[in-house]
């Protein structure tokens, strides 16, 4: 990534945390120097000077930008540091106040009653990783789980495995001996297997082909089964759930093929 890619980089995520395309080019163009008035400024970033005061302000309210107040007047961004750690806070604090807020509201009763069979899908790696920390965390009784992409033994996952209670049974299934290895020593309290899915293992299958990420099944009742694609390793997942759900029943049948010379859960 050139000079250019990453100034450009970092406008857009700057706007994704909430500020204006003139602010987040001011701040920008601020950390390139070491401090800079309106007009420079202007130049660098490529903002209208009229609108750089504007964007100064802003920027200055959310403690990102400091002012000499001489003639002309000098700016200079806080130090990096000190900058993430302030959007850091903001965003976090941003993110507690929807989740109070939305805690509050109360459900619309239905008039029909909720199927107790449901399967839902469900698309972005972020949102699959917290659906499965989630589902670890709220396992009573076992935790199976296959992985199919080594990407996916992530440090937040090994740390959710970790977690599991002593009350529950943790079996973990892995389609190479090397993955197996790298399972045992990450979550030494699990049962580990080498996955007898060959539908997982995809020998035959091309590299334009989708794979499976994860299998994860939970006290027998809960399932989620991802796939990732071929070129930008995107995730997208179905989520099911309920005791009688067929798929639940499909896949508990299925993953037993890796389990029965370790342990079948039944």
């Amino acid at each position: 990534m050139n000079m250019n890619d990453s100034l450009e980089e970092a406008i857009e995520v700057l706007q994704q945390l909430g500020l204006k395309e003139y602010e987040a080019r001011c701040f920008v163009g601020l950390s390139r120097l070491h401090t800079g008035t309106a007009k420079r400024l202007s130049e660098m970033a490529e903002v209208p000077r009229t609108r750089v005061y504007d964007a100064i302000r802003v920027l200055e309210a959310q403690g990102l930008v400091e002012i000499q107040h001489s003639s002309p007047q000098q700016f200079r961004a806080v130090p990096l540091d000190e900058a993430t750690e302030t959007l850091r806070d903001q965003y976090e604090g941003r993110v507690e106040r929807l989740h109070d807020a939305l805690d509050t509201v109360e459900m619309v009763e239905q008039d029909d009653e909720t199927p107790v069979q449901q399967v839902w899908a469900m698309s972005g790696q972020d949102a699959i990783k917290n659906r499965t920390d989630q589902l670890i965390e709220d396992a009573s009784e076992e935790v199976v789980l296959v992985i199919g992409d080594e990407s996916l033994l992530t440090e937040d996952l090994v740390s959710s495995l970790n977690d599991v209670g002593n009350g529950v049974d943790l079996l973990i299934g892995a389609l190479t001996e090397s993955l197996q290895d790298q399972i045992k020593t990450a979550v030494p309290d699990a049962t580990t297997f080498i996955s007898g899915l060959e539908w997982l293992q995809g020998e035959d299958a091309t590299e334009n082909e989708t794979a499976i990420g994860r299998l994860l099944l939970i006290d027998r009742s809960t399932i989620l089964v991802s796939s990732l694609m071929p070129d930008t390793k995107d995730e997208q997942a179905i989520f099911g759930e309920g005791f009688g759900n067929g798929l639940v029943v499909i896949a508990r049948r299925l993953m037993a093929q890796g389990l029965l010379t370790v342990r079948d859960p039944k």
